[in-house]
C-alpha cells in the first residue's frame, strides 16, 4: 500500500497526491501530520503540572506548554512532537522525560454542492468521499456520482481533482459534489 503513494511536501507538511489515507507504517507509528486547527492531549508522565489537555494548535501551528512556552508542531507527526517535548524538558527540567501526544480532534473538512446539508464536518480517521457525503445527510437527487471534486489543503495551488467515492478525505479538504444534468 505504501509504495502506492505518491506524496508531495509543501512547508513540511507531506500531503497525499494519491488520496489515500495516512497510513500506519510497519512500525507502527502514524504518518499524519499535524496542522493549524488540530486540537492535542500532550501528557507529561509523572508531572501533571507539565502536561496539557485539548490544546489546539495556532493558526502558525504552534502551542503554548508549561516550561518550554510556544512549541512548533506544524508538519510534526504526533511520534516527532513527543520526542521534541522531551528534548526540551531533558536536562534543565526532568532527567529522563517520559511524554505522549494524542490527537483529541482533527480539524474539519468541508462538503459543498449536491448534498442535503453542505457545510464543515468534523474528520474521522477512515473518511472516504462516501462516508463524508453522508455525514452531509446523503447525496441529493440530481447529484452527479461521477463529477466529485476535491481541493486538499496541503496543494499550495489548491488544485480541484475528480475523486470518486471511494477516495480517501484528509482533514480540511474541501469537496463539491456537481449537479448531474440527465
Amino acid at each position: 500500500m505504501l509504495s502506492n503513494m505518491a506524496w508531495a511536501q509543501t512547508e513540511s507538511v507531506p500531503a497525499l497526491v494519491s488520496g489515500e489515507p495516512a497510513v500506519i507504517l510497519p512500525s507502527g507509528l502514524s504518518i499524519y501530520r499535524l496542522y493549524a486547527g488540530d486540537v492535542l492531549n500532550i501528557r507529561v508522565l509523572g508531572e501533571e503540572e507539565l502536561s496539557k489537555e485539548k490544546v489546539r494548535l495556532t493558526d502558525a501551528g504552534t502551542l503554548s506548554l508549561p516550561a518550554l512556552g510556544e512549541v512548533r508542531a506544524l508538519g510534526l507527526t504526533t511520534g516527532e512532537l513527543e520526542r521534541a517535548v522531551e528534548d526540551g524538558l531533558r536536562g534543565r527540567y526532568l532527567v529522563n522525560p517520559k511524554v505522549s501526544v494524542s490527537i483529541e480532534e482533527y480539524r474539519p473538512f468541508y462538503i459543498n454542492g449536491m448534498v442535503e446539508k453542505p457545510g464543515g464536518y468534523p474528520y474521522q480517521p477512515g473518511l472516504t468521499v462516501r462516508k463524508a457525503a453522508s455525514l452531509a445527510g446523503g447525496f441529493r437527487e440530481r447529484a452527479s456520482l461521477s463529477k466529485i471534486y476535491i481541493i486538499r489543503e496541503s496543494d499550495p495551488a489548491q488544485r480541484s481533482q475528480r475523486v470518486d467515492l471511494n477516495t480517501f478525505v484528509l482533514p480540511g479538504d474541501i469537496l463539491t459534489v456537481d449537479e448531474s444534468f440527465f
